[in-house]
Order: structure tokens, then C-alpha cells, then sequence
């Protein structure tokens, strides 16, 4: 159903404490810095957070995240160099992190707004990388060098 509302602080009023939130952008770039800060006014806490990365510098969801609004960020790319706010809650046990490779993390948001249950990847078909492989030799006879590693699928 698609509902239009007149300010952004209507269209965060829905969102209560321990809700899930998909925020948008990729760093700072893109981030819709109007809803976000609307957020923060509304009150909700205990957010599960789903972005491609946890946050930079003071604005943003940075600051939802230094102001201990977030609960649990999922994302591919926590850590930059001023991913300060979420370094310093998670160092501190504050804030759970659930890291999704990019592509999956992009799969499961794709499964989702099409209305598709749950999907995961097993550890057993993560992608590796080739070793390198003696001419005539097929692609598919090619072995893994080292898989990724099994910590990101618990």
C-alpha cells in the first residue's frame, strides 16, 4: 500500500523500539540524513540497523549509533577510518554486528522486498579463491586456494 505523508516526522512515526530499519547509501553518500535525524527525534531505540557499512564521522547513522539508539548493525563494510561511533560500542559490547558479504547482504535485501521467506548460503558453497591451474586444465577441476572464512555465516 502506498501511503504519502506531509513530513518526514510522519513517515518515521511508525518506526518503535526494537524495529528493524533499512537505511540507504553507501558511506555518507546517499544517506537520507533528513529521516535519519527525524529518527532520532521520534525516540525509537533498540533499532536493528541494515546498511552497507556502520556509519562515518558525527551525522548519519553514525549518530544514531553514537547516541545508542542501535542495537544490532547488519552490513558488509563495518570499519573505515572514521567509523569512530560504531568502533567504540562494539569495543564496548554495546552493539551486536551481523557482517554479510555485500552480495549476499544485496540478495537478502532483493528476497525481501519480494516477499521471499528466508534464504541463507551454506559454508560449504562460499565463494574462494582459484588457485592457479595448469594450462588445459578446466575451470570447473580449478580448487579453492582458502575458503572465506565459516565466522561470517554464524
Amino acid at each position: 500500500m502506498l501511503t504519502f505523508v506531509d513530513s518526514v516526522r510522519e513517515a518515521v512515526s511508525g518506526i518503535k523500539d526494537g524495529s528493524t530499519v533499512m537505511i540507504g547509501g553507501f558511506g555518507n553518500a546517499g544517506q537520507p540524513f533528513e529521516l535519519i535525524d527525524a529518527l532520532l527525534d521520534c525516540g525509537a531505540k533498540d533499532l536493528t540497523v541494515v546498511n552497507n557499512n556502520a556509519g562515518q564521522g558525527d551525522q548519519g547513522l553514525a549518530l544514531l549509533i553514537k547516541e545508542g539508539r542501535v542495537k544490532k548493525m547488519i552490513c558488509s563494510f563495518p570499519r573505515q577510518s572514521d567509523s569512530w561511533h560504531f568502533d567504540a560500542k562494539y569495543k564496548a559490547g554495546e552493539i551486536e554486528l551481523e557482517l554479510v558479504p555485500q552480495g549476499n547482504l544485496a540478495e537478502r535485501i532483493r528476497a525481501a522486498g519480494a516477499g521471499i521467506g528466508g534464504f541463507f548460503t551454506p559454508p560449504g558453497t562460499a565463494p574462494c579463491w582459484p588457485r592457479a591451474r595448469k594450462p588445459g586444465s578446466s575451470t570447473a577441476a580449478a580448487r579453492c586456494l582458502r575458503p572465506l572464512s565459516t565466522q561470517m555465516w554464524r
